[in-house]
């Protein structure tokens, strides 16, 4: 969940890239951190797991806006999403305010799909996270033999959820993903605060 820095007037945020192995986390996140301005990020940390690795690093997003005076910080963190990795997983998504599901969109990866969401609801159970903000990015879009969007939303039950299609490899709808992603969990620390600030008037 949000944390509030009151010394920096900075609330931090964390956005955390779900999916199986190898459905373009890793694309997703190094494509993000390559395009802004180095002033406004932090150093690309990469930790080795396996055959996959974790990487994060944090950014104040530029025309975000304020909650109260307080700038929003996000941290963005891939996770890796082979099945050996639960431990992994469930540390990483401890106090997360936002998950983007990176699913495959080939045929023949609908599986893993399948079986990485299950994964991600079961440590979510675990950690007791409830009122995530969700998007799901239809990724690999480029290649042949991919499933229409609307029938992998519908094999992930996420007929709800906002979808963007991407290539990451080429950086196609990897800004639209985190902006939709990052204005939810917005909207949503904006509410929170309202009703404080609300309580303590009161």
């Amino acid at each position: 969940m949000a944390t509030v820095s009151y010394s920096s007037r900075e609330i931090d945020c964390k956005l955390v890239y779900a999916g199986p192995g190898l459905s373009g986390k890793t694309t997703n996140v190094k494509h993000i951190h390559s395009v802004i301005p180095s002033d406004d990020r932090g150093k690309l940390i990469s930790l080795a797991t396996g055959n996959e690795r974790t990487l994060f690093f944090d950014f104040l997003p530029v025309n975000s806006g304020t909650i109260y005076g307080f700038k929003v910080r996000l941290h963005l963190y891939s996770v890796p999403g082979q099945a050996m990795y639960s431990d992994s997983r469930q540390l990483i998504l401890q106090g997360a305010d936002g998950i983007i599901f990176v699913a495959d969109s080939q045929r023949a990866r609908m599986d893993a799909n399948i079986a990485s969401l299950r994964d991600l609801k079961e440590n979510l159970r675990y950690s007791k996270r409830k009122g995530l903000s969700l998007v799901l990015q239809n990724n690999k879009r480029d290649l042949p033999d991919n499933l229409p969007s609307e029938t992998i939303r519908k094999a992930l039950g996420f007929e709800r959820v906002p979808c963007i299609e991407s290539v990451a490899t080429e950086g196609i709808g990897v800004f639209e993903t985190l902006r939709k992603a990052s204005r939810i969990v917005l909207r949503r620390l904006h509410r929170q605060f309202s009703l404080v600030l609300e309580e303590k008037r009161g």
